[in-house]
């Protein structure tokens, strides 16, 4: 896996000068990508970090609570909680990465059908699940065409992706709760990664609960890093 490639991605995403490095320090951008407005935000990748926060005074109260710890601890929000007085905290959620080489497809029993991203079906499905649910997704914002399966009609699983910059696909999955554990993510998932790949994109799985990141790992995809974001009472 292209590691710089990621990196690069992750460091445009900043939007400011920022690289990544064995130590954090956090680059003041108001309008980073990597965090919420307002908040600072922390991405590993390998044995790297970037950082970015939204004043010049909490970018230096950040890098003085955290600047001397190893790399691997920078996402845990035990250690971030014992470090900095936090108010609020996203994550951490776990940066995935696909290898078109090593992608495996997924066929299950059930037909995919490639939709618009603005379906009515599709949006029925995304109002009909919780809004927790429909937030981790990132259905709502895909650019891609959707690819969804049904039962009686009803969608009961849906995939897409995101485009970012770099030719990066990020992807969406969203499964109704009682459809849950029958492959129905791995089947749609695995139409929308192939549809990203013969784009010349490289597909990204952003992804916090456990069984989002089992059905990215059975695809082939390999965990690169972390992220997070954090908000902190102002300096």
């Amino acid at each position: 896996m292209d590691a710089a490639r990621v990196g690069e991605l992750w460091a445009t995403l900043a939007g400011a000068p920022a690289e990544f490095g064995p130590v954090l320090r956090a680059a003041v951008s108001p309008h980073s990508q990597l965090c919420p407005p307002g908040w600072a935000g922390i991405v590993v990748i390998a044995d790297t970090v970037i950082a970015t926060a939204p004043t010049a005074a909490i970018a230096r109260a950040v890098e003085q609570a955290l600047g001397t710890l190893p790399v691997a601890s920078l996402t845990d929000p035990a250690t971030l909680s014992a470090r900095l007085h936090l108010l609020e905290l996203i994550g951490p959620a776990y940066l995935a990465y696909l290898d078109p080489a090593e992608f495996r497809p997924y066929h299950g029993p059930n037909a995919v059908e490639q939709l618009l991203p603005h379906d009515h079906d599709l949006r029925r499905l995304i109002a009909t699940s919780t809004a927790e649910d429909a937030g981790e997704s990132g259905m709502t914002q895909i650019t891609s065409p959707a690819f969804a399966t049904r039962e009686h009609g009803t969608i009961l699983s849906a995939a897409g992706y995101r485009d970012w910059p770099g030719e990066v696909a990020h992807l969406s999955v969203l499964t109704i709760a009682t459809a849950r554990g029958r492959g129905l993510a791995r089947t749609v998932a695995s139409a929308a990664i192939t549809h990203a790949i013969q784009h010349g994109k490289l597909p990204q799985w952003r992804a916090r609960p456990p069984a989002s990141r089992r059905v990215a790992r059975v695809l082939g995809f390999r965990e690169l890093g972390s992220q997070v974001s954090i908000r902190i009472a102002h300096p």
